[in-house]
Order: structure tokens, then C-alpha cells, then sequence
């Protein structure tokens, strides 16, 4: 396997941690280790059925590659005439023997084109084996992001239940003092079952995720996730910056498919060129007891199969591999130009919810909050501001998650697909 290319890939990049805080989000003490994405990627490849599988698939390949380069094994000819018949070659008595050596030898360079098409589905071995850990990093940061934002979402939805809970012992204490009608002590009541639920849905789903990713990287997760890092939001997105196409995995591979393509119409045309075997060994003539050099040479006469069929199929094969690596570019300029988009979008709506919008319902929350509790508000003035600050709390978190789900995307896309060895194999 190319280790230059694995480690390129393994080594990438992660995002660095921010450490302020965005107005209005609940702050939560972190016990324990913290799991970083950067630890959680470096761990991912450790136990990989997707990794393994490509590695073998890499030495399957390797191993072919040598047969490939094989030449035909000689052969050891042995023949005896005129026995058991009539009268005097009734039984041995006339038997005459050769014994020899027979020595395929391939014509029109076969051998090289094996080997120029072993070596190009070699190179495409370990093109997968990176696209393999490219989509590892990606599934695992996906994964990574999923458990953050439902451990975010968890403690919003369980800052909304306390919430909900301290509503309710105000609505009862109005009531108590004939401020109020029963019936804003039932609505608290249902108001604060509901936040509970939520919040107690929300906490499994937290810990499903975080399980979901422990096996995936293959240890468990005992403390929190990087808050900070899914809180940061690049800060300035300008216009989207050119991407060579050529330079990513997928065009890679599909460049790789084209050349095995060409490597493989060589190998067709070179098996139309039939190979001749060399024999050669010493018969022992019995009249006289005497032995005698035998030389012969075998060439095949293609008249039923002449090669020409291979070489129509390996020239449509090419063809296609050709027209495909034309669409993965078109399809990879779009796709790529799309996750820009994307991304550009996630981040202004993250830092539009996580700004002023937040910052404005975390405020209106607070003072509905006291003047409720003064008497000055009635209960759906503030039960308004309590969901919209939580729908708003909800919404920065859907928007962090998308944000880190579409710059992950992105970087997959754009990964580079560096070969330190496959362009020096002929």
C-alpha cells in the first residue's frame, strides 16, 4: 500500500478549537477527558472493516502483479512408440522412446503488457484504499457532529424543562394568591410534561449517537465532546475558490480506470500474436539401440479465435472508461461548487441564529420571565417568548450541525489524491 498517500490523507487537517462562548447558549462544566474530532479521526483507522478491506485488496493486487510478471513454466515431454501391437512390436521389444523439454516462448510482448496492466490496477488499488480513508474521515466526523449537536440539543432541551418547571411554580403561586386562573397552572403543568419528554427524548438520542460513534472509532466516550470546536464558525466566506478537478480522489480513480482500460487493449492486440513452443530431447532407437537428437517447434493456427473479439471488447471498455472520466469531472466541478454553496450558506445562518438573533430572544425571554412573575405580563406573552427563544436555541444548533456537515463534505470532495510511487511504475 502507498503509506505516503494513507499518511497524507490520515495527517489532514481539523478545524482548531474556539474558545468563546455565543450569547445565550447554557454553559455546561466539562468532566472528565474531552474527546476532540482530531483524536476521534486518528483512532477511526485503527480497527476499520473498510480500511482492512482495502489493504487486502492492495495486497491481492500486488500479489497478481507478480504472477503477471511470471514467464511459462517449462515442460517435461516423455513418449514411447511402436508397442504393444503385432507380431515384432508385439509388447516392448520394439519400443522406441523420447525423452525432452519443451519451452513456451511468448511473442509480440505479452509479459510487459501484463505487467503495464497489473501495474494500473495496482495504482487503482491504492487510489481505493485512499478513497477508503477519506470516507472513513468523513463518516466519522458526520457521526462526530451528530453526537455533538445532540448533546447540545439535550442541554437546551433540558435548560427549557427546568424552565418550564420554574413556570409552573410561579403560575401555582399566583394561583394561590388569586392572581391567577387555575387553568395558567394546568397550561404550565402540560408545558412543563411536554418540556420534560423533549428533553429526556433528546438525551437518548444523545447517548445513541455517542454510541454509535464509540464504535466506530473503537473505544468508549466517557466525557464530552468539543464544544468549542462546534461552536466555531469561519468567520468570512468569500467567493468560492477555483478546485483543480483533476487533483481530487474521484478523478483519480477514474483516471486510473482509463489507463488500466489502455493497458489492457495493449494486452489484447499483443495476444494476437501466437507464441511458439521449443522442444527438444534424445530418442532411443531400438533396432539399433542408438540414440538420436529430436528438435521440434509447435505454433498455434488461429483460426477459431484470432483475438480479434478481445480486442473490440478492450477497445469498448476503453471507450468507456474515457466517457466516464469525463462525467466524474463534469459531475465533481458540480458537486464540489455545490458544497461551497453550501457551506457559505450553513455558516451566515449559523452566525446570523448564534448572534443577534439569539442574543434578542434570550432577552425577551428575561424579561418576560419577570414581568410574569411581577404580574405585569400575562402567561402567553410569555409562553411566546420561552419557544421562540427555544426554537431559536434549536435552530443555531441544526445550523452549527449543518455548517460542520457541509465543510466535512466539502473536504471529502476536495481531497487530494497525491501518488508518490504510481506514476514511476511502467
Amino acid at each position: 500500500m502507498n503509506a505516503t498517500l494513507v499518511a497524507c490523507l490520515a495527517g489532514a487537517s481539523v478545524a482548531q478549537a474556539q474558545t468563546g462562548s455565543q450569547p445565550g447558549v447554557p454553559t455546561t462544566s466539562t468532566e472528565g477527558e474531552v474527546l476532540s474530532l482530531e483524536a476521534a479521526l486518528s483512532q477511526g483507522g485503527a480497527a476499520s472493516p473498510s480500511i482492512a478491506a482495502s489493504t487486502a485488496g492492495v495486497q491481492a493486487v500486488t500479489a497478481a502483479r507478480t504472477i503477471a510478471g511470471l514467464r511459462p513454466n517449462p515442460e517435461v515431454q516423455l513418449q514411447v512408440e511402436n508397442l504393444a501391437g503385432s507380431g515384432q512390436y508385439r509388447g516392448f521389444r520394439s519400443a522406441e522412446s523420447s525423452v525432452g523439454i519443451a519451452l513456451p516462448l511468448e511473442l509480440g510482448g505479452k509479459r510487459s503488457a501484463r505487467l503495464a496492466l497489473a501495474n494500473a490496477r495496482l495504482t487503482r488499488a491504492e487510489i481505493q484504499t485512499a478513497i477508503a480513508v477519506a470516507d472513513l474521515r468523513l463518516r466519522i466526523t458526520q457521526l462526530y457532529v451528530e453526537a455533538a449537536a445532540a448533546e447540545r440539543r439535550t442541554e437546551v432541551l433540558s435548560e427549557q424543562s427546568a424552565i418550564a418547571a420554574n413556570a409552573l411554580r410561579i403560575a401555582s403561586e399566583r394561583v394561590r394568591a388569586g392572581a391567577a386562573s387555575p387553568i395558567e397552572q394546568q397550561r404550565a403543568d402540560v408545558l412543563r410534561i411536554n418540556a420534560q419528554v423533549a428533553a429526556d427524548s433528546a438525551g437518548r438520542q444523545a447517548q445513541a449517537a455517542r454510541l454509535n460513534l464509540a464504535a466506530l472509532i473503537g473505544r468508549p466516550i466517557t466525557g464530552l465532546l468539543d464544544r468549542a470546536w462546534f461552536d466555531q464558525v469561519a468567520s468570512f466566506y468569500g467567493p468560492a475558490q477555483p478546485v483543480d478537478v483533476e487533483e481530487t480522489l474521484a478523478f483519480a480513480a477514474a483516471t486510473a480506470d482509463v489507463r488500466a482500460a489502455d493497458a489492457q487493449v495493449r494486452l489484447a492486440r499483443a495476444s494476437r500474436i501466437p507464441n511458439i513452443t521449443i522442444s527438444a530431447g534424445a530418442r532411443r532407437l531400438a533396432e539399433t539401440n542408438d540414440t538420436a537428437a529430436v528438435v521440434g517447434v509447435s505454433v498455434p493456427i488461429p483460426i477459431f479465435n484470432n483475438g480479434r473479439a478481445f480486442v473490440s471488447q478492450s477497445q469498448a471498455e476503453q471507450t468507456q472508461a474515457q466517457a466516464l472520466r469525463s462525467l466524474v469531472a463534469l459531475d465533481t466541478r458540480q458537486d464540489i461548487a455545490r458544497a461551497q454553496t453550501e457551506v457559505a450558506n450553513a455558516a451566515a445562518t449559523a452566525r446570523a441564529t448564534g448572534g443577534p438573533g439569539l442574543a434578542a430572544a434570550a432577552e425577551a425571554a428575561r424579561i418576560a420571565r419577570i414581568g410574569y412573575s411581577q404580574g405585569k405580563f400575562d402567561q402567553i406573552a410569555l409562553l411566546d417568548a420561552e419557544r421562540t427563544l427555544s426554537q431559536t436555541r434549536q435552530a443555531y444548533v441544526d445550523a452549527l450541525a449543518a455548517y460542520h456537515d457541509a465543510v466535512a463534505r466539502l473536504q471529502r470532495l476536495t481531497t487530494p489524491a497525491t501518488l508518490a510511487n504510481g506514476e514511476a511504475r511502467q
